[in-house]
């Protein structure tokens, strides 16, 4: 159970929701989920305010195109296939260009609180950057790699993060609980992603 008052706790509970019984990605329920982390990240100030805004702005793209017609778009694949046969999935604007980087700013912070578990002894930058390093930065040009060097020298003071953010809860289990329930799902849509060919896509 998800310790009282983490900010996980609305995240791991909405987790439960995320498949349907038939085991299929969901897209309101996942969307939702990711934005029960927003708040996780606002803690993180201005270091991650560029993850923030382009998870936000990749909910909004998916959420656009689920309410158009939620009967059509209630499994999360279904606009990517939508997309892959209309042959506009490699364009900048598309859901699955959307779903691909939400997924990978998701794989980031996974990533990144696994460190901060995993490693006691490491600063905030160092657990971002190296984080940074094993998920996004292969897919990011030039600029988006140095802007992001140059936020993460803003990362807040750990300890000072993990008493915001635990609340009443046991922060590490809820870490815990977050990272290994959260991560197979991420995994799923990669390997979706890997068959229609769209998880290679880098920035321009």
């Amino acid at each position: 159970m998800a310790g009282e008052g983490s900010v996980f706790a609305p995240s791991l509970e909405g987790m439960k929701h995320v498949k349907s019984e038939q085991g299929e990605m969901l897209t309101k329920p996942f969307l939702d989920v990711c934005k029960l982390i927003l708040p996780v990240i606002d803690k993180f100030g201005a270091a991650l305010a560029i993850v923030k805004s382009d998870i936000g702005g990749n909910i909004t793209r998916l959420e656009t195109k689920y309410s158009t017609d939620p009967t059509k778009y209630k499994l999360l694949y279904s606009m990517v296939q939508e997309e892959v046969q209309a042959k506009t999935a490699k364009g900048s604007s598309s859901c699955t260009n959307g779903l691909l980087w939400l997924t990978r700013a998701m794989d980031f912070l996974v990533e990144l609180f696994r460190n901060l578990l995993t490693h006691q002894d490491w600063t905030m930058s160092q657990a971002c950057t190296d984080s940074y390093s094993k998920t996004l930065k292969k897919f990011h040009g030039w600029l988006a790699s140095s802007s992001f060097s140059v936020a993460m020298k803003l990362a807040p003071d750990r300890k000072k993060f993990m008493d915001v953010i635990s609340g009443k809860g046991d922060i590490n289990a809820d870490i815990d609980s977050f990272c290994s329930t959260f991560s197979p799902f991420l995994a799923e849509n990669h390997k979706f992603l890997a068959s229609v060919g769209m998880d290679d896509l880098k920035a321009s």
